[in-house]
Order: C-alpha cells, then sequence, then structure tokens
C-alpha cells in the first residue's frame, strides 16, 4: 500500500478499505465538527463528553455495515451515573447523540458512567422488520462491550477500536467476510490473527490524529489494500415533530413515562442545536405503536447478521 498526503479538509469522514489477499473488511472514522455539533450546547463533564464520542464513532462504523436504507440506534441504560445515551446515524451516515440525567455525572471511567448497564443495538431499516440486540455492559469500555457481542454471535470475527479527546472521536472497525479468497479455515484464521494483531497496536492518538490513509499505511503497509471513496459524516438534528415521535419510540414507552414524571410538562428537549420540539403527553402516549409499524425481531444471529 502506498502512503496518501491527507486531504486539506479530511474531518468528519468515514473510510471503507479492503485486503485485497483475504476475506476481510475494515472501515476508519473520524468525527469533528460532527461531534462538536453535537455536544455543543450542553454541558456535560469530560468523561460524559468522551463517552457520547466513543458511541457516535461506533454507531457511524456499525451503520456502514448495513446494505439498506435505514438506521442503526445504540441505546445505553444504566444505573450509574448515566441512566440513558443514546446515538444514531443513518445510512446517509447522519448522526445525532442524546444523554439524559448527565448534569451530575462527574466520573471520567466507562463501568462508573454506565454501571449495571445494557446495550441495546436496533438497526430499524425504512421498510421491513426492525432488529434488536441487547448485550451488558460488563466490560471496561464501549469497545469491550461490542466485541464481546459479536463473540458471542459466533459467527464472522468482528472487533472495534474506539477513542474521543473531547474535541474529536475516532474509530476502527475490521471484519472478516464469509469465505471467497480464502476458503480453507486455517488459512482464514492466519490472517485474521495477523490482522488483528497488527490493529491492536493501534494507540488512541494515532486513531485521532492520523490522517485515516496514514493510519492504515502505518499498521498495513505490507498488505494489498483497496481504498474506497471517504464518505462524509454530518450532525443532522432536524427535530421536527414526526422525527421527535420517532425517537420517543426508540426511547420506549417505559421511559417516556419516566419523563413525562419528571417533567410534568409536554416538552421534548431536543437532542442536539435545534430549538426543543412540543409535543402532548396525549401524543407521546398514542405513538408506541403507530399504524403500520414492523415488529421488533431480538433474535441475535438476526442481528449480528445484517452487520456483516
Amino acid at each position: 500500500m502506498t502512503e496518501q498526503t491527507p486531504a486539506a479538509n479530511s474531518t468528519d469522514n468515514s473510510l471503507r478499505f479492503l485486503f485485497e489477499e483475504a476475506d476481510i473488511r475494515g472501515e476508519v472514522v473520524q468525527l469533528d465538527r460532527a461531534f462538536t455539533d453535537i455536544v455543543a450546547l450542553h454541558q456535560y463533564a469530560p468523561g460524559v463528553n468522551r463517552l457520547l464520542g466513543e458511541f457516535l464513532a461506533a454507531a457511524v462504523l456499525l451503520s456502514t455495515t448495513l446494505k439498506f436504507e435505514g438506521k442503526l440506534i445504540l441505546q445505553a441504560r444504566s444505573e450509574g451515573q448515566l441512566p440513558l445515551l443514546m446515538v444514531e446515524c443513518n445510512s446517509e451516515l447522519e448522526i445525532r447523540g442524546i444523554v439524559r440525567g448527565a448534569e451530575q455525572a462527574t466520573a471520567e471511567t466507562f463501568n462508573q458512567l454506565l454501571h449495571q448497564g445494557q446495550l441495546a443495538i436496533t438497526i430499524d431499516p425504512v421498510r421491513g422488520n426492525r432488529y434488536q440486540g441487547v448485550v451488558a455492559l460488563e466490560g471496561d469500555s464501549l469497545a469491550a462491550c461490542l466485541d464481546s457481542y459479536f463473540q458471542q454471535s459466533e459467527q464472522l470475527q468482528t472487533r472495534l477500536w474506539l477513542a474521543c479527546d473531547g474535541q474529536r472521536a475516532a474509530g476502527m472497525l475490521v471484519q472478516q467476510l464469509p469465505a471467497q479468497l480464502a476458503p480453507d479455515p486455517a488459512q482464514r484464521a492466519l490472517q485474521w490473527e495477523h490482522v488483528y494483531a497488527l490493529a491492536s497496536t493501534l494507540r488512541d492518538e494515532e486513531l485521532l490524529q492520523l490522517h485515516p490513509t496514514q493510519l492504515l499505511h502505518r499498521l498495513y503497509h505490507e498488505d494489498p489494500l483497496r481504498l474506497f471513496e471517504p464518505r462524509t459524516v454530518c450532525c443532522q438534528c432536524s427535530c421536527s415533530r414526526e422525527r421527535t415521535l420517532a425517537a420517543l419510540i426508540s426511547l420506549g414507552a417505559d421511559e417516556v413515562e419516566q419523563i413525562l414524571k419528571d417533567w410534568a410538562a409536554s416538552v421534548w428537549t431536543a437532542s442536539s442545536a435545534t430549538p426543543a420540539t412540543s409535543i402532548s403527553a396525549k401524543t407521546w402516549r398514542n405513538c408506541w405503536t403507530p399504524p403500520g409499524r414492523a415488529a421488533l425481531c431480538t433474535d441475535r444471529r438476526q442481528v449480528v447478521e445484517l452487520l456483516r
């Protein structure tokens, strides 16, 4: 692979790459303004900012594996300092995120912020059924929890690396593909060990500061790689009435009922940079199963199948 010169405007991009001689693909994402736009109007503590950045990077990486129009939602609930953290990325790589109950959150570590938590991964296509998988947040990082989720699926290998310094968020994903170039299981295992071992040397500062092509050159300069055209990632929070109702449906009935108790009002606060949208409690309670809403499938294997 030949190292390329970084482009002048190289932030807020997601770059796909493919190993030419192995059934392995990957993705590198870096979020700059797309991340800062989301946190600009909130006074989140540094630890919350960094965790939100990692969630946003992970949502982009996972959404790039989808092969249809729709969106992917990561929603964490916990008994820790953050009761709720939710991010969303659609097939156009438009992202948004919200943290609830972060006013008193001062912790710096993943386990303190999301103590005894669960992560729901929801795939919501424009047409067809929704799919949801749930994983306990038992690792020491979001990347570790997602790795565990994919390991439990007993399907193709998938690993993620995530980082955020409060100003920029970044991530990398490598994933095995169905056997084509290397049908021999022993060869596939060796190829995966090689790719994973090199990726495991990646440091947070490299992931955050190096241009994706430089990063890949540093890791895999001896491996033939095919680089695809980068895709732009942006913050998109057009909180119309319809999108706000869609967000409420994603939260679930129990969560919205708790919001009603806490606020005792009919205001839903926008998740990033737009004014709040007012919706009555009656409308909230009528939105759980809107007409024509597809069923929710919670089969883990089917969820993982869609993420490769």
